[in-house]
């Protein structure tokens, strides 16, 4: 037998449209009202319709989450720590990876949408897509830029990408390499390579970037990274955009037969929990994840409630000292 709002009201002695409100939390009611009415569910054991009740709020406590992918540590641990603070929040998540794929980060969009989600965090974007633009949804970019009305949330690309060759420069290195891709999204992360060229070139060195794309399976980025090391037998030292590739790099290097940090310093890009953990070796630039996911969060809820917030908020970094430099 399914339990209706009328049966609560016969049990408590109460009208419908008090039942209603004890549930909606609406309008001003005794506190032995209130009682009579959870007593009466809980005898009951009433079960609210989450449905009606998220049409009446025009809420559903639902947030969309779309990433690149969550194989890589530093994306899996910030959706997670997302999940986390979402849920404590009260909201419940749906994630989509979309591997820099517009076709499918518009499939995920629309599906998103469609479950009338109350928000979205976007840390995977295509700035084509018309969805971002009429979806009619407060939206949370990381490290993406999508338009000029959606916040973005970054750590500071520009300060990592300066600690990071000027640590190289300090140590040594006078033929710097930087990895960098894909060139066509447009991200604060391309800030990295700025501030590598501009250091370089204050040092009267000269800048060079190759470009590895994210969305390339290992296989491929492989092959690039070996085609680098061909084309610039001098490389002794090299910037890499994230940590997932410079963990390639210095694979790579080692089975070309240099020595790192002796013939090869390497510099990473992330410093995700899981990296440090296996790979504690790797001299890398830390992105603060708890910070960011944190940051994103909380403007995604005040968006939620119709304020205003930033449109870009930058977070400090710092560097995660192994012995690969």
């Amino acid at each position: 037998m399914v339990v209706k709002i009328d049966d609560v009201a016969r049990v408590a002695g109460v009208s419908k449209t008090t039942v209603s409100r004890v549930l909606n939390n609406r309008g001003y009611l005794s506190e032995k009202t209130i009682k009579k009415v959870h007593d009466a569910m809980e005898s009951l054991n009433y079960q609210p319709n989450a449905v009606a009740r998220q049409l009446y709020k025009k809420e559903t406590k639902l947030v969309g989450l779309i990433f690149p992918t969550v194989d890589n540590p530093f994306f899996g641990q910030l959706v997670a720590e997302l999940e986390k603070r979402l849920f404590d929040s009260g909201f419940k998540v749906l994630i989509g990876n979309s591997m820099n794929d517009p076709a499918k980060e518009e499939m995920y969009l629309k599906e998103l949408i469609s479950n009338q989600v109350d928000g979205l965090i976007v840390g995977a974007q295509n700035r084509g897509i018309d969805e971002y633009h009429k979806a009619n949804l407060p939206v949370v970019a990381i490290d993406r830029v999508m338009n000029e009305d959606i916040p973005v949330i970054a750590s500071d690309n520009y300060m990592g990408g300066k600690l990071a060759t000027e640590l190289l420069i300090n140590s040594g290195a006078k033929h710097i390499m930087n990895t960098d891709g894909p060139i066509n999204l447009e991200t604060p992360a391309h800030r990295r390579r700025d501030a590598y060229e501009e250091v370089m070139k204050s040092h009267n060195m000269v800048p060079h970037t190759y470009l590895v794309d994210f969305s390339w399976d290992i296989k491929k980025k492989k092959q690039a990274v070996k085609e680098m090391f061909a084309k610039y037998p001098e490389m002794d030292g090299i910037f890499v955009t994230n940590d997932m590739d410079a963990a390639l790099v210095w694979r790579t290097a080692t089975e070309l037969g240099y020595k790192v940090p002796d013939d090869l310093k390497i510099v990473g890009y992330d410093g995700a929990n899981i990296t440090r953990v296996l790979l504690p070796e790797l001299t890398t630039i830390e992105q603060p994840v708890e910070e960011m996911a944190k940051m994103a969060v909380s403007t995604l809820i005040t968006r939620i409630n119709g304020e205003d917030t930033p449109l870009e908020q930058i977070v400090p970094v710092k560097i995660w000292h192994g012995t690969s430099v």
